[in-house]
C-alpha cells in the first residue's frame, strides 16, 4: 500500500512536470535587452502621441524603430562603427574581460576606413568639443548611442568638415542617466590616439 502511494505521487509530480514545461520555458533573451526595452518603449510614446492621427514624420519613426527592433528580435544584440571621416574617432564598446571601471563602457579609438568588427558591440560615438555634426544641436562634447542592430556610418562632408551620420535620428547620452566617460576635448587630441585592436577580449 505504502508502494502503491509514493507511485501515485510520482506519476502525479511527473505528468506535472511534462506539462508545465512550456510555462518554464524561457522568455527570449531579447526582452532582457535594454536597447529593444528602449525601443519599445519609444514606438508606444509615438503611438501614444499620434492618438490615431499619425504625420509622415512620426509614422516614418515608427517604422524604424520597428526595424531596429525587428533586429534585435533576430539576434543582433550588438551594433557596429564605421569611420569615413578621414581622421581617427572615438568610440565606446565593452569593458575588457576582468577590467574594473567606474564606467559601464570604455573608450576605443577608430582609424579612418575601419569598422569594428562583427558582433563586436559598438555602443556609442564620442563627438568632441569642436565637432559639428549634421542635424545635432550641441554646445560642448557629447556621446551619442548606437543602438542594437544598428550600422552606423560616420563620415565627413569635404566641403563644410561637419560630421554626417547615416541613421536620421540619434540619441545624445544624458550623463546624469547613463554612467558613460565623456570628456572635454578635441578632435586634435583624438587624431594624436593610437588606434585601438579589437580583440576577442572586448566582446561580451
Amino acid at each position: 500500500m505504502k508502494f502503491l502511494k509514493i507511485a501515485l505521487v510520482v506519476a502525479v509530480m511527473l505528468v506535472n512536470w511534462i506539462f508545465a514545461q512550456p510555462c518554464r520555458a524561457d522568455q527570449p533573451k531579447y526582452t532582457n535587452n535594454s536597447d529593444y526595452i528602449e525601443v519599445t518603449k519609444a514606438i508606444d510614446k509615438l503611438y501614444n502621441k499620434a492618438e490615431g492621427k499619425e504625420s509622415e514624420d512620426i509614422k516614418r519613426q515608427i517604422e524604424e524603430l520597428r526595424f531596429q527592433k525587428a533586429a534585435i528580435e533576430a539576434g543582433i544584440a550588438w551594433g557596429q562603427c564605421r569611420n569615413e571621416t578621414g581622421e581617427t574617432i572615438a568610440i565606446y564598446g565593452p569593458l575588457p574581460k576582468k577590467f574594473k571601471s567606474e564606467y559601464d563602457n570604455q573608450l576605443y579609438f577608430l582609424a579612418n576606413g575601419q569598422s569594428t568588427p562583427d558582433e563586436w558591440d559598438c555602443q556609442g560615438v564620442y563627438i568632441p568639443n569642436d565637432v559639428e555634426v549634421a542635424g545635432l544641436d550641441k554646445t560642448g562634447a557629447v556621446a551619442i548611442k548606437v543602438m542594437d542592430g544598428t550600422q552606423l556610418l560616420v563620415k565627413k562632408n569635404p566641403d563644410t568638415s561637419v560630421w554626417e551620420l547615416n541613421v536620421p535620428s540619434v540619441k545624445v547620452v544624458n550623463p546624469d542617466k547613463m554612467n558613460w566617460f565623456i570628456p572635454h576635448v578635441s578632435q586634435a587630441f583624438i587624431d594624436s590616439r593610437i588606434p585601438s585592436k579589437f580583440t576577442t577580449t572586448e566582446k561580451d
